[in-house]
């Protein structure tokens, strides 16, 4: 692939962005307006954190990583789980993984627990969509692009794990429900949302970190799940025409905006970060034409040069509701956040598998 950066780049910047989630003393380093260490909770912004975590172990080997992630889980686990949401499944899919590592019965009893609850107890929209409920609201009656990847993702990999075809089934009719509901048929991108009781998209905001669930967590949905050959085809087709209608957006210096089609809106390195994920994976694999790789590394050297000195991913928009106008889009904060250091440690990591080695 051509222009990737060699693997010593690479590796180094992974263990920054690593030491950007925990430092030295396995301790969290972001901390919330509260003051209360990111990490600390158990909600969607850890777990997206902690899957990148496992999967930059599940490539290196590095056993201080999961280390890390034994620890984190064992910690809270000991001191109680929340109340179960869309949003706070997400560590589960990270659990899932760790069960398979330790042989720890306790961890396969609560992803069994909690598969169950996605599977039997969650809230459902019309047409059995998962409704996005969250830790605040329950949102009602309403479709969300983040549940594919904080939810769908964790639902079939217990399907294949524990041998649920039940759960797999499952997971093939959220994401064809929210294809249905989320695709925007003009463009190929996607909407943030939809509401079955407004019969509207909200803003209709082709959200860029959005999108990215769907870039990031198709490739990994297909490697966790064995599903029909014809659904498989449908999804990837979908990737495709995602894809295409990204290059027409992506900015000269590689970037993608938190609008993506919005020109005055800022450009997002989560979003990036995603997209040069599931970009550079699919083409690997073979779901996207090989030349869409090139797109994948140019999202990639945008990524690197935003990690500052600390590891830390700069440009990474706050946690994004739905809205009923653009600019509220627009003004979302931008600082340091665990998903944006995930996004890019599933980046690189993915690029470490055909990166060269150093001159």
């Amino acid at each position: 692939m051509k222009n990737l950066p060699d693997r010593r780049l690479l590796l180094e910047k992974a263990r920054q962005i690593l030491g950007g989630i925990i430092d030295e003393n396995n301790q969290a380093v972001f901390t919330n307006r509260y003051g209360r260490h990111y990490m600390d909770d158990w909600d969607w912004f850890q777990g997206v954190a902690l899957f990148g975590v496992y999967t930059y172990y599940r490539q290196t080997g590095e056993q201080a990583a999961l280390d890390y992630l034994i620890q984190w889980f064992d910690t809270h686990i000991k001191k109680g789980l929340p109340v179960k949401n869309v949003n706070s499944m997400a560590p589960c899919l990270t659990l899932s993984y760790l069960w398979e590592e330790t042989g720890k019965a306790e961890y396969l009893a609560i992803c069994r627990e909690w598969a169950d609850y996605a599977m039997n107890g969650l809230p459902r929209t019309p047409e059995g969509g998962m409704q996005h409920i969250t830790i605040d609201s329950p949102n009602e009656g309403q479709l969300w692009d983040d549940t594919l990847y904080v939810g769908v993702l964790f639902l079939a990999r217990m399907g294949q794990l524990d041998n649920h075809p039940e759960y797999v089934h499952e997971s093939v009719r959220q994401f064809l429900v929210h294809i249905k509901y989320l695709t925007d048929v003009t463009t190929g991108l996607f909407f943030h949302g939809w509401s079955f009781p407004r019969l509207d998209h909200f803003a209709r905001a082709r959200w860029g970190r959005g999108n990215a669930w769907y870039t990031a967590g198709l490739v990994d949905y297909l490697d966790m799940a064995e599903i029909d050959p014809g659904v498989r085809m449908f999804l990837i087709s979908t990737l495709d025409r995602q894809v295409e209608a990204l290059a027409k957006y992506q900015t000269k210096d590689g970037m993608w905006r938190t609008l993506i089609d919005q020109e005055d809106s800022y450009e997002e390195s989560s979003a990036t970060a995603g997209f040069a994920y599931g970009i550079l994976k699919a083409a690997r694999l073979g779901y996207l034409p090989a030349e869409r790789a090139e797109m994948g590394v140019r999202a990639l050297h945008a990524v690197l040069d935003k990690i500052d000195e600390h590891g830390i991913l700069q440009g990474v928009s706050a946690g994004t509701r739905l809205y009923d106008d653009l600019d509220t889009y627009r003004t979302i904060r931008v600082n340091a956040q665990p998903y944006g250091q995930s996004m890019a440690l599933l980046a690189i990591t993915e690029a470490l598998r055909t990166a060269p080695d150093a001159p």
